[in-house]
């Protein structure tokens, strides 16, 4: 099973490549989160269709605004599951490419590479422009 990841970080969905298999994963870009403790519930298409149907204490959150990072602790946590849902074992540290829209700043990309790395991807993360990866 390879080890190497591409992700497309899209304000919608997030899609994620892996080297010998393709494309493994096309959810949405969404996190239902505890706002009691900030624990995540749900993520992907279970956490979108939670969307107006929770009680008070549970918000479903969109981490991405225009292509870049609103919300960084709930990006890393979708980051993290998304690994965990293609690489069952924990212990194993993708080596990880990530797509950004073109022309975000330096430090909007670097807040995606330390999602990246925080959510458990071998660094460093790579980040790519969105016209070089098409």
């Amino acid at each position: 099973m390879g080890r190497d990841m591409a992700v497309d970080l899209g304000t919608a969905n997030t899609l994620v490549y892996v080297r010998g298999r393709g494309i493994v994963l096309n959810e949405p870009s969404v996190v239902a989160v505890n706002v009691k403790d900030g624990r995540p519930l749900a993520v992907g298409l279970e956490a979108k269709r939670m969307i107006g149907r929770t009680p008070a204490h549970i918000q479903a959150i969109r981490p991405l605004k225009d292509g870049v990072i609103a919300d960084f602790e709930i990006c890393e946590k979708m980051l993290r599951y998304f690994i965990h849902k293609v690489h069952q074992r924990r212990w194993v540290k993708p080596r990880m490419v990530i797509c950004v829209p073109s022309g975000i700043t330096g430090v909007e990309q670097r807040a995606v590479q330390e999602a990246a790395e925080y959510a458990g991807a071998r660094k460093p993360a790579y980040i790519i422009e969105e016209p070089m990866a098409a």
